[in-house]
Formats: structure tokens, sequence, C-alpha cells
């Protein structure tokens, strides 16, 4: 699996920003995927002296969830840690991940935000752009926006709103623990990626292919 379009990894944070704010016009937020057969997950470590990254890429059947490959890379780690520019940090790593994969993915679940970002364009728009994949961000915790409570039971959700846009949604995914801040990424729409954020989380808070994929990046 490789990149379709490419940027310097590297840039400025000028140019990163720049880089952002054109590139956001190219993300799909409307269904334009196949089939789902199979659903990644991915995930970025770093050693203590933050100089290498070992992304990790896990690829399991839908709907199964079952494991079918897993593949971990390392590269250098050239991008500061930056709020808002993740993506360019984190994605030279995965992207040496995913070249290793001999099983193409249908649907790539990131862990970050996606449209849920200050220029519309966090980590799961900005890979899906590049490798013109469907992407949906899967995030831990908020990065921006505004929401109401969100209802304890599974599946329950509120929209998470900046500026007055609907730019996410925060979903129980599963009772009484905190949710889970759920975006577009590209070539998704809200609603389904709710839907499959929900059916690759069976059993745990995190979608499987998120824990699978952190527990490889950190071995």
């Amino acid at each position: 699996m490789k990149a379709k379009y490419k940027h310097d990894w590297v840039p400025s944070f000028e140019a990163a920003k720049a880089i952002q704010s054109e590139w956001r016009s190219r993300v799909i937020t409307t269904d334009q995927l196949g089939e789902v057969r199979y659903v990644a997950g991915l995930d970025a470590g770093f050693d203590k002296a933050k100089k290498l990254t070992k992304a990790a890429a896990v690829v399991l059947s839908f709907p199964e969830l079952q494991l079918v490959e897993q593949v971990t890379a390392q590269v250098p780690t050239e991008f500061p840690y930056v709020p808002g520019y993740l993506s360019f940090r984190e994605i030279p790593g995965l992207l040496a991940a995913l070249t290793k994969l001999t099983i193409t993915p249908d649907l790539i679940l990131c862990d970050g935000q996606g449209y849920a970002h200050p220029r519309r364009f966090g980590l799961a728009c900005h890979l899906g752009v590049v490798l013109d994949c469907p992407t949906i961000g899967v995030a831990k915790s908020r990065f921006i926006g505004e929401h109401d409570p969100v209802p304890p039971e599974k599946g329950k959700w509120s929209p998470l709103l900046d500026r007055g846009e609907m730019i996410g949604a925060v979903l129980r995914s599963r009772t009484n623990t905190k949710p889970l801040y759920v975006s577009i990424g590209h070539r998704v729409s809200l609603e389904t990626a709710i839907d499959y954020v929900l059916r690759c989380t069976p059993q745990y808070r995190l979608p499987e292919t998120t824990r699978r994929a952190d527990r490889l990046a950190s071995e």
C-alpha cells in the first residue's frame, strides 16, 4: 500500500499550515467505499530520545475482526511534536509500515483526529488523501470543539461542534466508559464512520484495530 500523492514531509511550520489549508479541499466527506472485507489500525510510538518512530499496522478481517496481518517499521523522527501538526510527525512512519502489507485494507481506522481539527485536516484526513483510501479518525481525547453530555449507554453520541459546524461525534463505545471522538477522515461520511467504529468495538472502549496496533507499536 503506497502513497498516491506526495509532498515534503519536513516543511517549515508555515509551509505545513499551507499544505493543510490547501489539501483539505481534497477531503471527500461522503461515502466512497466499496465492500469492506479488511479493516486496518495504525499507531506510532517513539523512542526515549524522540529520534526514532516505530509504526505499526494491523489488518483484521471484517466483520469477524480476526487478525490476518501485522507489520512494523522504524524511521527517523524528523518533524517536532506540535499540536495540530501531528500528521507530519507520524505519517512517514505509518507509510513505511503500510508499504510492507501484502493485504490492502478497505478501510483504515486512525488513532487520532480527522476532520475535528482547526483546519479540518487532521491525521486521518491527511493519510486518507495521501493514500486515496477510506479513513476514519478515532481519537481518545478532544482536541477542539464543544459538545453536550453523552448518555452512558453504548452507541449513544453527541455532535462535536466548532464555530457552529459539526466536526465529529462524541461516541460512547462502551457503556459507562469515557467516549471516543470520531470524525471523518476521507471517503467516509460521519454516519458511516460511527457505524464502523461501533462494529469494530465489540467489547472494549477502543476499536480492535486500535488496541492491536497500540500493543504492537509498544512492544
